[in-house]
């Protein structure tokens, strides 16, 4: 059986076994609401165009702070495996902050920015900006050292050699950590929308809750499920799979 056809197995049975729970009342609605509410409560948000400007809004800031995180965690990553010295002291900084959830920044982004825009895509740049840091450098550190050698018996070096040779070599490092970046970022994303004040998919899940209204809630919950696994298994892991087959290293 196809993993497609397990998977949409799967998603029936569960919404079967939750609608059939909440027919039956099994917990109470207010709890768990039923998947016809959860639907009711989608419909209306996309025909009155509110989740619509949302996705827009939500989408718009992602692409701001992705895009700058890309290109910072790449630099700063092309920094530390090059320089020594900038990888025993800014990586040390870099593997800590890492670890840092970027939620935790949301306190000074509001006092740095405010509760506008430039708080939650601060918030999203540091989302995203680390663990590409941390890739470009595990890949441009990693590569063959006989490609290198290879290379310089050819008469090619410097910056010849870094855009002909190393930077290749390392793509199936940097598509991870593009993908890994997007991750962060859409987590955070979502974390700095809830304290901002719309629109946006977190601001209508904080508005919902703060309301009671837990079948938006949930329905909210799974556009943005929905639309981090598509843009996951459908743009990140098929770039992803084709690099590593292209550079052989698909097992």
């Amino acid at each position: 059986m196809k993993p497609a056809v397990k998977r949409l197995i799967f998603f029936v049975v569960l919404i079967a076994f939750w609608e059939l729970g909440s027919r039956f009342e099994l917990w109470h609605e207010t709890i768990l609401p039923s998947p016809t509410s959860v639907y009711e409560s989608l419909a209306a948000g996309f025909s009155d165009m509110t989740l619509i400007y949302d996705l827009a809004a939500s989408f718009r800031r992602l692409a701001i702070g992705l895009l700058v995180a890309l290109l910072i965690g790449t630099s700063l990553g092309i920094l530390l495996a090059r320089s020594k010295t900038a990888d025993d002291t800014i990586g040390s900084m870099v593997l800590a902050l890492q670890s840092v959830p970027s939620i935790v920044w949301l306190p000074l982004a509001m006092m740095w920015f405010g509760l506008g825009e430039g708080a939650i895509i601060f918030v999203v740049i540091l989302g995203g900006t680390f663990v590409m840091t941390l890739n470009v450098r595990t890949g441009i550190k990693n590569v063959n050292p006989l490609y290198i050698k290879a290379a310089r018996t050819m008469g090619s070096n410097g910056i010849d050699l870094f855009l002909k040779v190393v930077i290749p070599a390392s793509v199936p490092y940097l598509v991870t950590g593009a993908r890994l970046a997007w991750a962060f970022a859409w987590r955070a994303l979502m974390a700095g929308e809830l304290l901002s004040s719309g629109p946006g998919l977190g601001y209508t899940l904080r508005y919902a809750s703060d309301f009671g209204n837990m079948s938006l809630v949930i329905g909210v919950m799974i556009i943005i499920g929905v639309v981090g696994a598509v843009v996951d298994q459908l743009i990140f892991q098929r770039i992803e799979r084709n690099v590593l087959r292209r550079w052989g290293l698909e097992t």
